[in-house]
Order: C-alpha cells, then sequence, then structure tokens
C-alpha cells in the first residue's frame, strides 16, 4: 500500500515537471525575422530566423542571429534566450541615459590595471549601453593626453564599437556617424 501511494506521488510529480517543461518549451516568441537583437557577448546582430531543429531527440525552437562583422552565426534556444541576455535593441530614452554617462567624469579606480580591465569587460559584456558608456568615458583619452597601453586601447575600441553599432540601429544612422557622433560627446 505504501509503495503504492509512492509510486503514484511520483508519477504525479513526473506529470508535474513534464508540464512544466512544455510549458518552459512554448515560450512565446518575442523576436521576429529581420529585427535587430543585442546578444551580450558579441554586440548587435540581426535575427535571420527562428526555426525548429531536433538536438538530441527533443525539438528546439532556436533564434538565428547573424552577425555580418565578425562573419558569424550563432543558434539560441529560445527557452534560453533570456537567460543568455539576448534583448531586443534600446530605445531612446535608454540610449539617451548611455549618451548622458559619456558627458560625466571620468572614473578610475585606483586598482591594480587588471583587476580594472576585468571589471571593464563584465560591463561590456553585460550588454547595458549605460555600463558600456561607463567604459568609453573612463578610458577615454583626448588629443593632448597621455598615451594608452595596448590592453586599455583594445578594451576602449571594443566599448565604442558595441556602443556606436547599437545606437546606429537606434537611430538608423551608419555606424561610422554613430561613433563620430558619440566621438564629439566624448570631446566636448
Amino acid at each position: 500500500m505504501v509503495a503504492l501511494r509512492l509510486n503514484k506521488t511520483a508519477t504525479e510529480s513526473i506529470k508535474k515537471q513534464e508540464n512544466d517543461m512544455n510549458k518552459k518549451i512554448s515560450v512565446k516568441n518575442p523576436f521576429c525575422s529581420g529585427e535587430y537583437v543585442v546578444y551580450p557577448a558579441h554586440g548587435v546582430g540581426k535575427v535571420a530566423d527562428i526555426t525548429k531543429q531536433t538536438v538530441a531527440g527533443s525539438e528546439l525552437e532556436l533564434i538565428v542571429v547573424n552577425f555580418a562583422k565578425d562573419k558569424m552565426t550563432l543558434r539560441i534556444p529560445m527557452a534560453k534566450a533570456e537567460t543568455t541576455g539576448l534583448r531586443k535593441i534600446s530605445e531612446e530614452s535608454t540610449m539617451a541615459d548611455a549618451l548622458s554617462t559619456l558627458k560625466g567624469k571620468a572614473k578610475v579606480k585606483k586598482v591594480m590595471w587588471s583587476r580594472r580591465a576585468q571589471e571593464y569587460e563584465n560591463k561590456i559584456n553585460s550588454g547595458s549601453p549605460v555600463a558600456i558608456a561607463e567604459v568609453i568615458r573612463d578610458l577615454y583619452r583626448s588629443e593632448n593626453l597621455a598615451e594608452q597601453s595596448y590592453s586599455e586601447r583594445q578594451i576602449y575600441e571594443q566599448a565604442l564599437d558595441r556602443l556606436a553599432n547599437e545606437y546606429a540601429v537606434c537611430e538608423n544612422i551608419a555606424p561610422a556617424e554613430a561613433t563620430s557622433k558619440i566621438l564629439g560627446i566624448l570631446a566636448k
């Protein structure tokens, strides 16, 4: 009798887990083919397709994102899109906050470069335009200031590229024009 109750409870538990999994799998798709999205680790990409594919015996709904600049294609399971940080292009208000962050005073901590570099990389990979703008603001050097180290320059250029690409898509302008607008804000 006790074994029967345990089996019945276990069966109910398994059915509940299966229902939960089915709910997770049938996530409503917030992305459309042809729209631009931001993947935190790679920047701005374009949704090429939303497709279903069988992987290891289970069917997955995948978002196919192309990053033309890097010549890379990424397939992200729909159920994992939110946890990976995939998001739509920022709204104008968020972009305005990022641009106003550029106008602020640089905040450089008196910490070893390796630790600051790691913090900067984390901010860039967060995908937040405001955090990326903080990196740009802190690492920006005008023409008359001291040279940057190679690693500083690399991080600065990566952050500038990420913010400029998202700003370009948000404002529907060329990335080069977005970069020059950002540099104009920094030079003031």
